[in-house]
């Protein structure tokens, strides 16, 4: 029974319940509560923690282990509004369980978003939401503590997403039935999974409807983004645009506004998430939602059975969308 091969690395409680041959939940309470599983397992689980060199955190009290009962939640930027009905999802499941919920805010930004690394060894479990790092940056992650991503496929990970193509596909169908023959679509960030599903989408959706698609962009998926976005297309107008978000919407809608254009007697606009954002803006912004609240849920639910043993399920699984007409969209009107 050998020590992990890095020196450097903390030995956590998930090398103590592989060299046992149990589950790290077991571990954990073999080493805060003895009491409540068998003599037997809890021996076994002393012996390869003593043999692997385990230590507790300092500070802690006697006896609890160095893994608390503490999830982490990434997100890659906490002022925007779609994320808030995900992280009071997984922390509705999280409360109910006995876990607390850390939030890290990664700003955009893949070399922020490795810092979550820095809660090693004290995390018991990651929610990666709309992550930025490589698809090998995430599993390599995900081979050191049980994790569950959000809006985003990822090989072999757990992964729980909106069908954000049938979203953009649903987005093209409604703006064609309104008469609508050019579509721009105001692209995200490049290292974005879901820019690169929804602007596919639309493509397939315009070959199928014979209507014409372009892409603007990359834009950071924010207001300033979308004021990029609007005077791009300014240069270039359609009578239909597909944000890659609400909040880039809502950027667009205000500089076309500025520059004289009406929404949506000259330009009909779609977002996507339907946040809050979209019921509040003027014209109400036309967008594709998901079921935020349950995809947290069900990250909470999936990433608490892993920590309890269950095997990771791969499949990822796909939520369903729909579209939300507000005054954002309208008919194409005559020449």
């Amino acid at each position: 029974m050998a020590a992990p091969s890095d020196p450097s690395r903390r030995v956590t409680i998930y090398d103590v319940a592989e060299a046992a041959g149990v589950s790290p939940s077991t571990v954990s309470r073999a080493l805060s509560r003895p009491g409540r599983i068998s003599a037997l397992t809890a021996d076994k689980i002393r012996v390869a923690a003593d043999a692997l060199g385990y230590q507790r955190l300092a500070g802690l009290p006697s006896g609890e282990p160095a893994e608390l009962r503490l999830l982490v939640m990434l997100v890659n930027d906490i002022g925007n509004p779609v994320f808030v009905e995900l992280i009071r999802g997984v922390e509705a499941v999280a409360d109910a369980a006995g876990y607390t919920v850390v939030l890290l805010d990664s700003r955009e930004s893949h070399v922020r978003e490795r810092l979550v690394e820095e809660f090693f060894p004290a995390v018991s479990g990651l929610v990666l939401a709309s992550p930025r790092l490589s698809d090998s940056g995430i599993r390599r992650l995900a081979k050191t503590r049980p994790l569950v991503v959000l809006n985003r496929a990822v090989h072999g990970v757990p992964s729980i997403l909106a069908d954000t193509a049938r979203g953009a596909r649903t987005a093209a169908g409604h703006l064609h039935d309104l008469g609508h023959r050019e579509i721009t679509y105001l692209a995200g960030p490049e290292t974005s999974w879901a820019d690169g599903m929804r602007w596919r989408a639309l493509q397939e959706a315009a070959r199928e409807l014979s209507i014409r698609v372009r892409r603007l962009g990359a834009h950071q998926p924010t207001v300033s983004g979308g004021h990029a976005a609007a005077r791009s297309w300014m240069e270039q107008q359609t009578t239909a645009v597909l944000a890659f978000n609400d909040v880039v919407a809502t950027g667009f809608m205000q500089v076309a506004e500025e520059n004289g254009f009406d929404v949506p007697t000259d330009v009909s606009v779609i977002g996507f998430d339907n946040s809050q954002l979209a019921s509040l803006v003027r014209p109400g912004l036309t967008s594709i939602a998901a079921p935020s609240r349950k995809q947290g849920e069900a990250a909470a639910r999936a990433l608490i059975d892993i920590i309890d043993g269950a095997r990771p399920d791969p499949i990822p699984l796909y939520l369903p969308t729909r579209l939300i007409s507000r005054s954002s969209t309208a008919p194409v009107p005559p020449a």
